[in-house]
């Protein structure tokens, strides 16, 4: 890749797509979809069953927006996107991107850019590989210990296994399914992405505890969440 392609702020618009999983996030995703589309062509929202005017807001900024009719969780959301890109014929990459404004553009650019420069199939995001992120001290002790079950169930070895930004090569995301809807998908995407024995690598990146995700309580109830699942499935 040379240099003029390295600057360029839409390198990655007409191979990628990007996938987000939304439920009820009406203030917020106008604004994150619309600066995605300033890099990208391809925004997939994946409604999974919102009761406020989140779809209008997606499809005003300019997703493309597909439906579940009642909540399944974001590990159905997810497959939906999967499949949906699997249609495609242009589709080459896949990024996974929250909803709710916490992940930075500029990382899922260079973690495309890693995955092509390098030929990697698979680019997990990891707040845990610089100091950059301050989750707070007990959601980064239940993060730890998701990552710590997760290692061992998987057999890779993480340090942000429950990150939902992700780069996913087309060939890739057409070799898993996943079958847990809620979170305990995290898990799940880890070791199915991991048995596909395709090259992968960690990217540090950088999450934004906003106020306002703060105030939905996904600062540690979604953490809590993801050690429930994974205990109970």
């Amino acid at each position: 890749m040379d240099s003029s392609a390295q600057v360029d702020p839409r390198r990655h618009s007409r191979d990628t797509w990007i996938v987000i999983p939304l439920y009820n996030e009406e203030s917020v995703i106008g604004r994150v979809v619309a600066e995605l589309r300033e890099h990208f062509d391809h925004i997939v929202c994946i409604d999974d069953g919102s009761t406020d005017g989140s779809i209008a807001a997606a499809e005003a900024a300019g997703a493309r927006v597909l439906r579940h009719p009642v909540n399944l969780g974001q590990g159905a959301a997810l497959q939906t996107g999967f499949e949906y890109v699997r249609t495609q014929p242009d589709a080459g990459y896949i990024v996974t991107f929250d909803a709710d404004g916490q992940h930075r553009i500029e990382d899922a650019m260079l973690m495309l850019d890693l995955a092509k420069r390098d030929d990697v199939a698979i680019v997990f995001g990891s707040r845990f590989l610089d100091d950059r992120t301050n989750p707070g001290w007990v959601k980064r002790v239940v993060l730890k210990t998701a990552v710590w079950v997760t290692n061992r169930t998987t057999g890779l070895q993480l340090t942000d296994a429950h990150n939902g930004l992700r780069v996913i090569r087309a060939d890739a995301a057409s070799r898993i399914t996943l079958e847990q809807d809620r979170m305990a998908h995290a898990t799940e995407i880890v070791l199915k992405l991991g048995r596909t024995g395709l090259p992968w690598r960690e990217f540090p990146v950088e999450l934004l505890y906003t106020d306002y995700s703060k105030s939905k309580g996904q600062s540690v109830l979604n953490s809590v969440n993801i050690l429930v699942d994974l205990l109970v499935k």
